[in-house]
This record gives C-alpha cells, sequence and structure tokens, in this order.
C-alpha cells in the first residue's frame, strides 16, 4: 500500500487546522486592536503601494485579484482621505496611476509599527532563530500561494 500522499497527511491536517485560527485570530485582533487608523484594504493596497508604485487600477486589480470596480472604489475613498494620488504615467502611458501619498505612507509605518508591536508581544519569550524559521516559513508559504495563482508578490529589501 502506497504511502499516505500530502493531502492524505496527518501534518498537512494540522496546518489546515493552525491556519483557520491563525486566519480567526489575525484579523479579528486588529480589529480590536485600538490605534489602528487605516482599515484593512487600505492597509494592504497601500503596502503594496509602497514597494511597487505606481499602479494602474487595473494592474492593482490584478495584482489584488479582485475586480476592478472594488479597486475604484477602495481607491476613490482613498483620495477622499489622501492616502493616494493620481499622477500620470511615468512610462508614457494614457491612462493614470495610482501612488501612495506621504500621508497614506505615513500612516501604514504607523499601523505597522503597531502590528509589529503587537505581534512582538506574541512571540516575546520566543528566541530569535525561533521567529526567523517561522518567518522563513510562511514567505514559503506564501510564494508557493503565489506561484500556484502565478501572482507573484514583490517583497521589500527588509523582507529577502
Amino acid at each position: 500500500m502506497p504511502a499516505p500522499g500530502p493531502e492524505e497527511s496527518a501534518a498537512l491536517s494540522r496546518l489546515v487546522f493552525e491556519l483557520t485560527l491563525l486566519s480567526r485570530h489575525f484579523p479579528a485582533s486588529l480589529l480590536r486592536r485600538p490605534g489602528f487608523q487605516l482599515d484593512r484594504s487600505a492597509y494592504l493596497l497601500l503596502s503594496r503601494l509602497e514597494i511597487d508604485s505606481p499602479l494602474s487600477l487595473r494592474e492593482l486589480s490584478e495584482a489584488f485579484q479582485l475586480d476592478i470596480s472594488t479597486i475604484n472604489r477602495q481607491v476613490g475613498a482613498m483620495l477622499k482621505q489622501g492616502l493616494v494620488e493620481r499622477v500620470p504615467d511615468p512610462d508614457g502611458g494614457i491612462a493614470r496611476k495610482i501612488r501612495a501619498s506621504d500621508k497614506g505612507l505615513e500612516l501604514v509605518a504607523a499601523d505597522r509599527a503597531q502590528s509589529q508591536e503587537g505581534i512582538g508581544a506574541v512571540v516575546a519569550d520566543w528566541a530569535d532563530a525561533d521567529v526567523q524559521q517561522l518567518s522563513t516559513l510562511i514567505a514559503r508559504f506564501n510564494e508557493s500561494i503565489e506561484h500556484v495563482e502565478d501572482n507573484p508578490w514583490p517583497r521589500p529589501p527588509c523582507a529577502r
């Protein structure tokens, strides 16, 4: 009888369970923690624009795998808040592009620091090597998702 494949393994079952719990903890903890200034969509969009800017609505739609009307609505709200701005295409294209404003970059940095403080409290008693190992494995997991979806995500130099 052949060995069980990955879809049948106890390790995979545990991973699925733990990811379910992670998905339960992470967004809920962000919503409950005071001090965050951006909603989840603004935080994610600004994080992408911080690394890979400027981008058109179509490019953002493809990156987030969302309907362009959804991205347009989210960007419209962010424009009203002064978090992003429309700029001419630096490559000379007709479509205007979106880039993070100074205010948007400031707020995403503040929320990231808040998140780092919260996650830091969770792993405060972990060895640095354990935090590094978890980071490496999560990065590998994310990169595998990106490969399966054919949707690579740029990473800042500090995350490489």
